[in-house]
C-alpha cells in the first residue's frame, strides 16, 4: 500500500471511532487498534526495504556489525515505543503512554553508550 492509501485507511478508522465515541466508547478503542495493527504491520514491509540497504552499506565499507545491529535495535525501539505510547494515547491513558515514551528515551540512550565510549577511545587515540 502506499502513504495515499494508508492515510485514507487512517482517517476512515478514525472517523469510524469517532461514530462509537457516544454509544459503546470501547468499540472505538478496538477499531483504533486495529486500524493502529493493520498500519504497522504494513510499516513492518518497509522496513525490510531499510534492512537491506543498512546490509549493503556493510558490505561496502568496513563497519563492525554489532553498530548497526545497534541502531536497528534502536529503530525498532523507536517505533514499538511510538506505536504503543499511540494505542494508550487513544484509549485515554497519556500517564502510561509518556512512561513507555520515557522508558524507551532511556533504553535507546542506554543502547548509545557503547557507540560513545567507541567513540572517545578513537578520539582519544587520535590525540594521543
Amino acid at each position: 500500500m502506499n502513504a495515499v492509501q494508508i492515510g485514507l485507511v487512517g482517517v476512515a478508522g478514525a472517523l469510524l471511532a469517532i461514530q462509537f465515541k457516544n454509544g459503546k466508547s470501547e468499540y472505538g478503542i478496538y477499531l483504533s487498534v486495529a486500524v493502529s495493527i493493520f498500519i504497522f504491520l504494513n510499516i513492518v514491509g518497509r522496513l525490510e526495504i531499510i534492512l537491506e540497504t543498512l546490509r549493503a552499506i556493510g558490505d561496502m565499507i568496513t563497519i563492525d556489525r554489532a553498530y548497526i545491529g545497534t541502531l536497528l535495535k534502536m529503530v525498532g525501539i523507536t517505533y514499538a515505543a511510538e506505536f504503543s505510547s499511540g494505542i494508550c494515547k487513544d484509549a485515554g491513558y497519556q500517564t502510561v503512554a509518556s512512561q513507555i515514551e520515557i522508558f524507551s528515551k532511556l533504553t535507546i540512550l542506554a543502547l548509545g553508550m557503547p557507540i560513545l565510549l567507541a567513540l572517545l577511545e578513537t578520539i582519544h587515540a587520535f590525540l594521543t
